[in-house]
C-alpha cells in the first residue's frame, strides 16, 4: 500500500492576504485557486517551491467557530514545519521579508531550527535536519521528486 498525506487545511480569515504571505513572504508557488460555486468558497493550494510534497489547503473560515481557530489550530505549538537545504539562506531571506521570528535559531543534535509566525500568527519551525537524520533524507528526497 502507498499512501501520503496530500493537503494540511490552514484555516485562514481572507484568501488574498493568505496568498500573498505564502507566496511573496515565504515564496511558496500557487498550486491552485479555483472557485467552488456550489458551496461558495474557493480551492486554494499553495507549497513549497521545489517540493513534490504536502501541501496547505487554505480554507477560509466561514463559520464562527472556525474563526475562532484561525491562528491558533496547534493551541499556541508549533503547527507546521519548513524544511529546507539551506538553513542560513532561508533564515537570511525571511527576515528580509519581514517574517518574525519569536525564537532565534539554535542548534540541536536534530539540527538547526528556529521559530517564526505566520500572518496569522500560527507557530511554524524553520529547520535543516542535520546530515543523515531520517528527516533530513525525507526533505532531500521530496525535494528531487524521489518520494
Amino acid at each position: 500500500m502507498k499512501q501520503s498525506i496530500v493537503h494540511i487545511a490552514l484555516v485562514v480569515e481572507d484568501y488574498d492576504k493568505a496568498i500573498d504571505f505564502y507566496t511573496n513572504k515565504l515564496d511558496f508557488i500557487l498550486v491552485e485557486d479555483t472557485y467552488q460555486a456550489e458551496q461558495n468558497k474557493c480551492w486554494v493550494v499553495v507549497s513549497p517551491r521545489g517540493t513534490n510534497g504536502t501541501t496547505l489547503l487554505l480554507a477560509k473560515a466561514s463559520e464562527p467557530i472556525q474563526k475562532d481557530f484561525v491562528g491558533n489550530q496547534a493551541g499556541g505549538r508549533v503547527f507546521l514545519f519548513l524544511g529546507t537545504d539551506d538553513f542560513n539562506r532561508d533564515y537570511r531571506t525571511m527576515l528580509e521579508r519581514g517574517i518574525e521570528f519569536v525564537r532565534e535559531p539554535k542548534s540541536a543534535d536534530y539540527g538547526e531550527v528556529a521559530v517564526f509566525k505566520d500572518l496569522y500568527e500560527n507557530l511554524w519551525d524553520l529547520i535543516q535536519f542535520s546530515e543523515g537524520h531520517p528527516m533530513g533524507r525525507r526533505v532531500e528526497s521530496l525535494c528531487s521528486g524521489n518520494s
